[in-house]
Formats: structure tokens, C-alpha cells, sequence
């Protein structure tokens, strides 16, 4: 059982805190004085401000990243002393374990239990990281009498990473464990409505023995700061997380400075339910990938496809347990909290609206709490079924607990399901037929299959990608060294 913090910690962390940005090694203001108020999800409460970056402050942190990078102590360290600063941020997170975890919750009203998991995922990270950062090795190669060649794996320089609201925590030490691993020295944007635990990570990464402008973390609105900071001729790299459309600007953005890019764009993911399924096992995994953190997960599992003959048992047990989830504030720790702004809880509103008036058969509805402050964004988790495939239901992420269900009669049937969309991130497959668990797993076209699981223990050492509109390249474990460096091939002719 994880623990939480204490409801009085989530009620008063960073209270009317004024945070500031980190460049080059100093916390400071937008140079325009700028700011935005930050309201926490369950009540619309403002309980701090951020700086309201534009491209004057990503100039400076960019110059400072490749100052830092070029002719700072970052570029003279050994690979074994940058792992070991990332294991001493690693530490030096776990030691404000509570304050970023109630910090994590408030800002984006995820439940608190899940915010001290956020908090353990990036300690993870941070220790996997800087357990590899001395590990990502070249290779020599066979070639012509007397030439040796060899591979060495070289940092781009300086990494600009965007991140999203939804899991800031995790994403931020995803992407500056890799980056800072390899070398590189990073430039940080997080979204506006989700900042607060990004600028305060960025405070220990100085505390740990990140050099100044090692690592940088502004805040601001993506039209501004982030475009700003994915066109800027100074930065090497781009990785983003986001929506697919933002994902295409900002490939175009880092195109014209012809600049690599890692792009994780979202998901329309299934879990594949056969007749041989162990339902016990599967219903509540089902369940929790679809509420979890309000549905706001790329990889949320969004559509259920289920063998024809459980269809009506597996679909009327998922109704009896949609019925009983309740949208809560963050601080009650309940099944789920608020989405992460008005904007956002329009939008899944419009499309659950949009799918009832279309004749969709509502399955079930669960509820939000009659006491939920009025000024939160909450919304009930809805189960859809004999869901159209090609609906935008079926079709389109949602980003809220809504969860589409769909019958098949075949494997055949149940793979062209689970392929149907333009999206390919993560998938479920369950079944107790050994055969079938290969087969399937073979066929779905996604960056991470699951059988008889799915998103099994936060995953900080398995690759994670998505083929198609779930974007390119990869995160997580020893495979994202790779995309944070580049090959340079060594040739001798020693005759």
C-alpha cells in the first residue's frame, strides 16, 4: 500500500507559492515581469503563480544550456560522475518525497495516492539512469586490412524537452534521465497548467551537482514560450509529449533548424478480452487503465474489444463497477479526481454528449461526489457499448474516463479491431491460450503489447513509443540513450 500525505500537507503545499524559473543555475522572473496564476483542478482555487516565459527567456536559457554544454564542467565530467549526479537527485527526491508528491496532486488533482506514485516512478528513473549513464557503449567494426572503425555514442547538445500536464513528475525525469545520461544539457517547458513540480526538480538537479545551465526549466504558455523553444536555431533536439497536433507544429518548428525529434503523440489503445480470459484478473485492470488519473493517459486503455460469447457477462460486470466510481477532490484520495481544466472537461463532456446523441448505448455512469466543490472540473466515468469502430469514439482519444466497447467474433476480427485506428502506443491481449498470446501479440501494431497485463509496473525499463499518429521514436529504458545521441563512426588507416 503506498502511503499518502496527510490531507492538511495537500491542502497548504505551496500555498500562494511564487515560483520562478531556473536558467543558468539561478531562479528568476520572466524578464517581461509576466505571470500565471495557477489554480488547482478540484476547486479552481489560485493558490500560486508561475513566470510567463516568452522567447527573450528561452534565448537566455538556451545560451546558458550551451554555454554549459560546450565549456562548462558538464562537458569535462566522466560519464560514472554525471550517472552519479542523477543518483543524488534520485536521493534528494525521495528525501521531498511528500512535498512533491502533494505539490504533484494539487497542481494537476490527481488523487493523492497517485501522486506519491508519480514521485516513486521519477526516483526510478533518476536511478536507472544514473545507473546507465556509463553503459551506453560504441561498437568496433570488421573492415578493410589495415583500417580499425569503431562507434562511439556522442551527446546532440543541447535537448529541448516539452512536456505535458499530465504526468509532470514522470515525464520530466524521463526525458532529463536519458538526456542528462548521455551528456546532453536541457532546456525544460512544461505545460502552463502543470508546472510547479518541474521548476522545483530543476532546484534539486542544482542541489545534486548539475552545473549551472546543466539543467534549465521555464514556464509559459505553448504559444509563446513553446514555440519559441522548439524553433530556436540553438537547440539540437526536440522531444515532446502532447497531442498530435501540437506534435506537428512542433516538428515543423525544429524541421526548419533541420533538428531531430522524439515524439510521443497519444493513443487509442485497446485491451483484447477472450472467452479463455482470466475475467478476475482482467476486470480490475481494465477498469483502473481507463480511470486512472481521469483518463488523462496517453496510454490509457480506451476501448475494450470482447469475444462474443463473455460479451454481455465481461460488459455487465464493467457496468456494476462504472457504477460505483466516484469523481473526488485530489485530497480525498478517491477513485479518481477532476480533469485538468475547464477546457479539457468541456471537450470529454462534448464528445460523451456527441456519442449518446448519435444513439451509442450508455452502458453505465458512475458519479462525482455531491459535495465536489463547484469551482472543480470533474467528470463521471462512462461506459459505452457496441461502440461503431469507425465513431469518433472509437476513432479519436478522448483524454477522459470514458471507455468504448466493442464484440468480436474471431482473432482475426479481434486484430483488425485492435488495428483500426490511426493510433499504435500500447495494447492489452488477454488469454490463457499460449498460441494465441504470440500470435496476437505479433499482430497488434503498438510500441508495447501486454498479455495478461498492461502498463505493468509503470514500465521506467521498457521502451516506450507508438507507431503512427502515436508519433516516433523512443522513451524509457537503455533505447532512449540512443535517441538522446547521435553515431560517430572512428576510421584509423594504421597500414
Amino acid at each position: 500500500m503506498l502511503d499518502t500525505p496527510d490531507t492538511a500537507l495537500l491542502r497548504t503545499v505551496a500555498e500562494e507559492r511564487a515560483a520562478l524559473n531556473v536558467i543558468g543555475g539561478k531562479t528568476v522572473g520572466a524578464q517581461s515581469g509576466a505571470r500565471i496564476e495557477v489554480a488547482c483542478p478540484s476547486d479552481g482555487h489560485v493558490f500560486a503563480s508561475i513566470p510567463r516565459s516568452d522567447a527573450a527567456d528561452v534565448d537566455a536559457a538556451v545560451r546558458a544550456a550551451r554555454q554549459a554544454f560546450e565549456t562548462g564542467a558538464w562537458s569535462r565530467m566522466t560519464a560514472t560522475e554525471r550517472g552519479r549526479v542523477l543518483t543524488r537527485l534520485g536521493d534528494l527526491v525521495a528525501a521531498n518525497r511528500d512535498e512533491l508528491a502533494a505539490l504533484e496532486s494539487r497542481d494537476t488533482g490527481k488523487p493523492a495516492r497517485q501522486g506519491v506514485a508519480d514521485v516513486n516512478a521519477a526516483i526510478r528513473y533518476y536511478e536507472f539512469y544514473g545507473g546507465a549513464a556509463d553503459k551506453a557503449h560504441g561498437d568496433q567494426i570488421p573492415f578493410l586490412q589495415g583500417y580499425t572503425a569503431f562507434t562511439t555514442r556522442e551527446p546532440h547538445g543541447v535537448v529541448a524537452g516539452i512536456i505535458p500536464w499530465n504526468y509532470p513528475l514522470q515525464i520530466l525525469a524521463r526525458v532529463a534521465g536519458a538526456a542528462l545520461a548521455m551528456g546532453n544539457t536541457l532546456v525544460v517547458k512544461p505545460a502552463e497548467d502543470a508546472s510547479l513540480t518541474s521548476l522545483r526538480i530543476a532546484e534539486l538537479a542544482l542541489e545534486a551537482g548539475c552545473p549551472p545551465g546543466v539543467f534549465n526549466v521555464l514556464t509559459g504558455y505553448g504559444a509563446e514560450a513553446g514555440v519559441a523553444l522548439s524553433g530556436h536555431p540553438g537547440v539540437d533536439y526536440v522531444t515532446f509529449t502532447g497531442s498530435p497536433a501540437t506534435g506537428t507544429a512542433i516538428q515543423q518548428a525544429a524541421a526548419c533548424n533541420n533538428r531531430g525529434v522524439t515524439m510521443e503523440l497519444g493513443g487509442k489503445s485497446p485491451q483484447v478480452i477472450f472467452a479463455d480470459a482470466d475475467l478476475e484478473a482482467a476486470l480490475p485492470v481494465v477498469v483502473n487503465a481507463i480511470i486512472q488519473n481521469g483518463g488523462q493517459t496517453c496510454s490509457a486503455g480506451s476501448r475494450v474489444l470482447i469475444e462474443r460469447p463473455v460479451y454481455d457477462a465481461v460488459t455487465a460486470e464493467l457496468a456494476r463497477r462504472f457504477c460505483a466510481l466516484v469523481a473526488e477532490p485530489h485530497d480525498r484520495d478517491g477513485d479518481l479526481g477532476p480533469l485538468i481544466n475547464a477546457r479539457q472537461a468541456h471537450r470529454v463532456a462534448a464528445m460523451i454528449a456527441e456519442a449518446e446523441a448519435g444513439g451509442t448505448e450508455l452502458l453505465a455512469r458512475g458519479a462525482v461526489a455531491d459535495d465536489a466543490p463547484a469551482g472543480g472540473h470533474y467528470q463521471a466515468p462512462v461506459l459505452f457499448g457496441g461502440v461503431d469502430p469507425l465513431s469518433v469514439l472509437a476513432q479519436e482519444e478522448v483524454f477522459g474516463p470514458v471507455l468504448a466497447a466493442f464484440a468480436f467474433d474471431s482473432e482475426e476480427e479481434a486484430v483488425r479491431l485492435a488495428n483500426g485506428t490511426q493510433y499504435g502506443l500500447v495494447a492489452g491481449v488477454w488469454t490463457r491460450d499460449g498460441g494465441r498470446q504470440h500470435r496476437v501479440a505479433k499482430r497488434i501494431r503498438a510500441g508495447q503489447v501486454y498479455v495478461n497485463a498492461y502498463g505493468a509496473g509503470g514500465g521506467v525499463e521498457l521502451p516506450f513509443g507508438g507507431f503512427g499518429k502515436s508519433g516516433h521514436g523512443r522513451e524509457k529504458g537503455f533505447e532512449a540513450l540512443m535517441d538522446m545521441s547521435a553515431t560517430k563512426t572512428i576510421v584509423f588507416n594504421h597500414g
